[in-house]
């Protein structure tokens, strides 16, 4: 079971990052998304196997409870992960009514760093010096 879910962990960070690196802006929501989700899956493998409730009582030693840490982190990164969310859909919204295209467009800074990195790469004509 643990592995299952270690490897449905580095599957969702692996498209997460997949889509994140696509210049569609849903493509790079949903793949913030899906990171979130493998973050809370992660959390959620690291805190162990389930233990009794996390209070103390008299009728046992504590060390059978369970750690209420990674459950605090994940309901931390839950939040996080929303809130980023809707920044980030509203500014593709933005983006969508200013240029009504989903695409992000290369900048004159990128544009001229192309250049300049394919000046580089051409072998220089024979005469010149």
């Amino acid at each position: 079971m643990t592995v299952t879910l270690a490897l449905t962990v580095g599957a969702l960070f692996a498209f997460g990052t997949y889509l994140l690196l696509q210049r569609t802006l849903t493509r790079v929501v949903i793949g913030l998304g899906l990171m979130g989700h493998g973050a809370n899956l992660l959390l959620l493998l690291a805190g162990g196997r389930a233990g009794d409730a996390p209070f103390v009582s008299d009728d046992g030693p504590p060390a059978a409870a369970a750690d209420p840490l990674p459950q605090a982190l994940a309901l931390t990164a839950i939040v996080i992960t929303f809130g980023v969310t809707a920044f980030l859909l509203a500014l593709a919204y933005r983006s969508w009514q200013h240029t009504h295209d989903d695409d992000v467009e290369d900048d004159p800074e990128d544009r001229r760093i192309a250049a300049l990195a394919s000046e580089e790469h051409t072998p220089a004509r024979q005469g010149e010096s």
